[in-house]
């Protein structure tokens, strides 16, 4: 448990480093190319950015070392606690300090969303044992909810601009996660059975699809409002679609329940305290606000 604990903790500031470089690097890219794969072809070059990445390629090796010592009931919410890390980071780049505002925006994420998964505990279920009648309604219902959210940026600007594109690629990072966890599935029947499965290859341009979201999110805007809506909807998604579609038990009953309510209350709450900043939308394209004062 200790070994589960501290690598967990270890993945979380590596994603949270990651997270801050990522978004450093994109968000110097210009506003067309947002959502184009031109932006993921300009990132590729910048060294900052792939600095990034490798970092992540490191949380992720973390994030398996904690997963083979500890469950992932513990491990999840722990990793989440990266938005304690990530946003003071971003704004310590900017040279700003963050606010009563902020903080509680921050904390209030991280807590209630490590609060969610850890009452749940999401368990049990089987990939395998979805229908095509089953994928199809996953991907629809993915394909509508980006579409939505899309749709929404181009009537938003700002944080919120940032955060509904962020909601489209946590969206698509949810789904991801669930054709990752069929495609593992049919590792045990041999190579074949991965090649020969569409699955395999919705995976592979999910993960596209998700990183281009995900780097367009925080070439829109601050960290803040990106990364907390990211960290936010992909379990969410993921979770959603294993209890509805493959048979995934989460726990329920009072005060389980309600330890999940007021965790997602909270992640919401969070969400609209930083969006709504005024500092945390002057965190953008390397510009700082009030010359390193707090606001």
């Amino acid at each position: 448990m200790p070994v589960a604990v501290l690598a967990s903790l270890a993945a979380a500031v590596c994603f949270a480093v990651a997270g801050v470089l990522q978004q450093r690097a994109a968000s110097a890219r210009p506003d067309e190319e947002a959502l184009s794969l031109r932006l993921l072809g300009q990132l590729v070059r910048d060294r900052i950015w792939r600095y990034g990445i490798g970092l992540a390629v490191l949380a992720y090796g973390f994030q398996s070392l904690a997963l083979a010592f500890g469950p992932l009931s513990l491990v999840q919410p722990l990793i989440v606690t990266e938005l304690i890390f990530a946003v003071p980071l971003s704004a310590r780049l900017y040279r700003v300090r963050l606010g009563p505002r902020e903080w509680f925006g921050t904390l209030a994420v991280a807590f209630g969303l490590a609060l969610a998964l850890a009452s749940a505990r999401p368990h049990g279920g089987h990939p395998g044992a979805a229908d095509l009648l089953s994928w199809l309604l996953i991907l629809g219902a993915t394909g509508a909810l980006v579409c939505g959210a899309l749709a929404l940026s181009r009537l938003l600007s700002g944080p919120w601009r940032a955060s509904a594109v962020a909601l489209a690629g946590g969206a698509v990072m949810g789904t991801q996660s669930v054709l990752l966890a069929a495609t593992v599935g049919r590792l045990r029947h041999g190579l074949d059975a991965v090649f020969s499965a569409w699955q395999t290859y919705a995976l592979v341009v999910a993960s596209l699809g998700g990183l281009l979201l995900v780097q367009s999110a925080f070439q829109q805007g601050p960290l803040a409002a990106s990364l907390t809506v990211i960290d936010a909807t992909e379990p969410v998604v993921a979770v959603v679609v294993g209890v509805v579609v493959f048979g995934e038990v989460v726990r329920a009953g009072f005060p389980v329940t309600a330890f999940t309510a007021v965790g997602l209350v909270l992640v919401a709450a969070g969400i609209v305290s930083l969006d709504s900043s005024r500092l945390i939308g002057a965190l953008r394209g390397g510009r700082g606000v009030g010359g390193g004062r707090e606001v």
